[in-house]
């Protein structure tokens, strides 16, 4: 009888030793599949932290994009030339005439070299005419000085001259006759000019200044 009770105890103490050998190994495999979730989630947070990286490196590649075709933008702009190439078309030109003036005694005429500066050649005529405004010498008189060219143009070989005639421009008849030739000596000069027309305040007048018939148009002599 008590070898049976011995017995059976030997079987409830071995078969609590292998109900707990069993369960170890269980316990450990928890902490395994424990660790290995958590090395999961670690490598999905690293997953998850390089998705704002990668966005940060498209961005980069967008903004050196844009950088690259503003700058390719601004070069292309070709300005520059387009400015030298107009200030030469508007470039100045320089010539010499043969202008006309009286002496203090308003005796005859005196004929004088002048420059003239002018940027296109139907503009040549008009600072032609108003070089007869100053003499640049104080021996020498003006006598367009005071009048006030309003138009200048040429065409089909006919120069006409529109000017207003203030009262304090007006000269005798001698003056006047002088003033006439000294405009169509200037005017004729020039080998293209085949006739002068004079206007007054954009009409034909009998006279310039009341004392001498004026032709319509006149022409060389």
């Amino acid at each position: 009888m008590k070898r049976k009770l011995w017995i059976i105890t030997l079987l409830v103490v071995v078969v609590g030793i292998s109900a707990g050998c069993g369960q170890k190994p269980q316990s450990a495999g928890g902490v395994n599949n424990t660790q290995g979730s958590e090395g999961t989630t670690s490598s999905g947070d690293q997953t998850a932290s390089k998705t704002p990286s990668e966005a940060n490196n498209g961005q980069q590649q967008v903004q050196g994009n844009s950088g690259s075709n503003g700058s390719g933008n601004t070069g292309s702009t070709g300005k520059t030339g387009n400015t030298g190439t107009n200030e030469s078309e508007t470039k100045s030109v320089k010539t010499t005439i043969e202008a006309y003036y009286t002496d203090d005694q308003m005796l005859e005429l005196k004929k004088v070299q002048k420059e003239i500066t002018y940027t296109e050649a139907k503009d040549k005529y008009e600072a032609a005419v108003k070089s007869l405004q100053s003499s640049g010498d104080s021996k020498l008189f003006a006598l367009w000085g005071k009048v006030e060219f309003k138009s200048v143009s040429f065409k089909d070989g006919q120069l006409t001259v529109d000017i207003h005639l203030p009262d304090e421009a007006r000269l005798g008849a001698g003056g006047e006759s002088l003033a006439i030739d000294a405009l169509k000596k200037t005017a004729f000069q020039f080998d293209e000019v085949k006739s002068l027309e004079l206007l007054v305040d954009g009409q034909q007048a009998d006279t310039l200044m009341g004392h001498v018939e004026l032709t319509h148009p006149m022409t060389r002599e």
